[in-house]
């Protein structure tokens, strides 16, 4: 067993993470490029955890703007074993009320130039996402919130739009259709390059409007979804207090395997992997290099 180390991506309206202490930051440094912000350690009931914020301070990044891989690839550096997600998003249920925590279980990836992977030409990898979410991180997740007495609800999918506009309404009534929860425009690649990091992942979707599919509500703007993302953001950092203080110490094996992605999934010989490729991917892989 290896040391557990969360780390918690915060999206619009959590920029940082209240009861840290012992709070320090550090800038690190990627093959990727800059992460959306320095990384700040801490702990919070002798528990250590690490926080990101997704947009940066002061939400400086769009989310086509954000360097998903330097965020991904700067937790791993530093240790983290358990990435939790929290980011607004839009509900497509009538039951998904706005100031609904959803722990999503699926993704629909609609979003169209990001990069999605750390591999390509000179190391092909094709890590699987069938079950992207790791489900005992969704389980403390899951206690963390009944603790607190935050209803949560578990299970759905979570469609990831480009942006940064909201959706049309020809959009929104195909995602509901489809059978989607809600709609974001972050998750995606997110979830994806933690896969590949051989990180557990999980997401708590905060709704904060019902998009536009809805004839009873008015259209998507962004001062309701900063009213409902500030009412949000304490119940939020409930959550995520009680959910450090009671993680376990030692990493808990994955059941869908998300902590041994890449156990068989690297296509190309090692012979004709490019040298410069795998510089960039030495943290990526480091537990397969250490076989």
């Amino acid at each position: 067993m290896s040391k557990a180390l969360i780390g918690i991506i915060g999206g619009s309206g959590i920029y940082d993470l209240p009861g840290l202490q012992d709070l320090r930051e550090e800038r690190i440094e990627t093959p990727w490029g800059e992460p959306s912000d320095a990384v700040r350690f801490g702990r919070i009931g002798g528990t250590d955890a690490v926080f990101l914020p997704r947009h940066g301070r002061g939400h400086r990044l769009s989310p086509s703007g954000i360097n998903y891989r330097a965020n991904i690839d700067a937790l791993k550096r530093v240790g983290v074993t358990d990435i939790v997600s929290v980011s607004a998003c839009g509900s497509f249920r009538e039951e998904l009320a706005p100031g609904t925590f959803v722990l999503v279980d699926q993704f629909i990836d609609r979003t169209h130039g990001r990069t999605s992977s750390f591999f390509g030409n000179g190391c092909v990898a094709h890590v699987s996402m069938a079950h992207p979410v790791a489900p005992k991180l969704q389980d403390r997740i899951e206690a963390a919130a009944r603790a607190e007495a935050i209803h949560v609800v578990r299970g759905g999918t979570y469609v990831c739009m480009e942006g940064p506009q909201f959706s049309s309404l020809a959009e929104s009534l195909a995602y509901k259709a489809m059978g989607c929860h809600v709609i974001g425009m972050t998750a995606m690649p997110e979830a994806k390059l933690a896969r590949e990091a051989e990180i557990s992942y999980a997401t708590v979707a905060m709704v904060t409007d019902f998009d536009c599919w809805h004839p009873d509500h008015d259209e998507v703007d962004v001062a309701a979804v900063i009213k409902v993302v500030h009412e949000n953001a304490a119940k939020a950092g409930k959550l995520l207090a009680r959910l450090i203080s009671d993680f376990p110490k030692e990493h808990e094996a994955c059941p869908v395997g998300s902590d041994r992605a890449l156990e068989n999934a690297i296509m190309t010989a090692p012979a004709v992997r490019d040298p410069e490729l795998l510089k960039k991917l030495d943290a990526i892989m480091a537990r397969v290099n250490a076989r």
